[in-house]
């Protein structure tokens, strides 16, 4: 099993010599990503998306560290949205995208082949583009040729996944000029403010035992992890959880939303994780008498990550808790996280931030670089 050093975790200088490219530097600055990204865009006239007016549909194209641009427009434009508000990963673009349409393609380096594909075939057939990255980069280009609105990432961090915010403000405030979603200025400058109060609570400098993400991050060492959401706003936090667990921990996890997940996630308790196959006694706390020389070394347990939302109907709440009571019961690690009040985006913005930063102290925990694995860049190197 991973062995998670949590003197480690107290020890700035070896989070700092491990952080090679100061991935916990970027997440403390999401607040301030927000702030310029909002000003870039201002700057970038914003308001002249779609040509001032509102398209017949959006479609949304990102990947990768920037993929939950796409889900949190879907999750925000889905309840009131007057158009249809679609995501796409990869091309081909839809056939039925044409000039009354906006395509809005967001890559932090703009040399993402997906979006960039999709926004060079969107200029082609004249439809409007909006475009999030770097400048002078490609993506750049196929919006500046299309007379599009390009805004600039703002803010230099080592990956996407560091710079969510930087991407994703432009493109709320997009759809709110476009009255697709309700996020004006004023909600995203308390976002930046609820991302500001999650960066002091996780600071490195904050011990373990009172450091939300820390204690998070050693609640999940030695699991199987699940990462759950009582509903679709937090849903869509725990989808960004598991990536970040799975892509900066290297740990692998699963993820899912109530109530489509109740079942799924519950028939796991019967399985060799939960605890709960044929014969096998819950011990929440572990069998004192086991020995490791001559039982082996103890099973993972599955540990089940429960992403809450304060908002939630009673109906959905009381499903969550039923699900959670199950995992306790059947000896599953469980660790339960509520969002933040305030607005939709803000709540979001609690539970992400802080599984973000749980989820960069746990690769540093296990002794890896959160920004820098081998296989990743060896995977890159074999195919081109």
């Amino acid at each position: 099993m991973p062995w998670v050093d949590e003197k480690r975790l107290d020890d700035e200088a070896a989070l700092q010599a491990l952080d090679t490219r100061d991935s916990l530097r970027s997440l403390a600055s999401a607040g301030a990503q927000v702030r310029r990204a909002l000003v870039s865009a201002e700057d970038a006239g914003i308001e002249r998306v779609s040509g001032g007016e509102r398209p017949r549909s959006v479609l949304v194209a990102a990947l990768g560290g920037s993929s939950l641009v796409c889900d949190v427009l879907d999750l925000l434009a889905e309840p009131g949205s007057p158009v249809p508000v679609l995501t796409r990963r990869d091309a081909p673009l839809p056939g039925w995208v044409g000039p009354l349409d906006l395509v809005i393609a967001v890559s932090q380096s703009g040399r993402a082949a997906g979006p960039l594909a999709l926004a060079a075939e969107a200029a082609r057939r004249g439809a409007s583009l909006l475009t999030v990255g770097s400048a002078d980069s490609p993506l750049a280009e196929v919006s500046a040729r299309a007379r599009g609105v390009h805004v600039d990432v703002a803010i230099a961090t080592p990956s996407s996944r560091t710079a969510l915010w930087s991407m994703l403000t432009p493109v709320l405030l997009a759809a709110d000029a476009m009255g697709l979603a309700h996020v004006p200025r004023s909600t995203l400058e308390r976002v930046a403010d609820v991302l500001d109060a999650v960066a002091e609570e996780c600071r490195p400098s904050s011990e373990s035992f009172v450091n939300p993400a820390k204690v998070l991050a050693l609640a999940l060492a030695e699991t199987v992890p699940v990462v759950l959401g009582d509903g679709p706003l937090a849903g869509v936090a725990a989808c960004r959880a598991a990536s970040m667990l799975a892509r900066t921990a290297r740990v692998p996890a699963t993820h899912g939303a109530l109530p489509d997940a109740a079942s799924q996630l519950v028939a796991t308790l019967d399985g060799p994780f939960g605890g709960g196959a044929p014969g096998a006694v819950a011990t929440p706390g572990g069998d004192i008498f086991a020995d490791p020389f001559l039982d082996g070394p103890a099973a993972p347990r599955l540990g089940l990550l429960a992403l809450r939302d304060p908002e939630l109907d009673p109906q959905a709440a009381a499903l969550a808790d039923a699900v959670i009571a199950s995992a306790r019961d059947a000896g599953a690690v469980v660790h339960e996280q509520e969002a933040r009040s305030g607005e939709p985006i803000e709540r979001l913005a609690s539970l992400v931030g802080l599984t973000d930063f749980a989820a960069t102290y746990l690769a540093i925990g296990l002794g890896l670089d959160p920004s820098v694995s081998r296989h990743v860049t060896e995977l890159r190197d074999r195919t081109g």
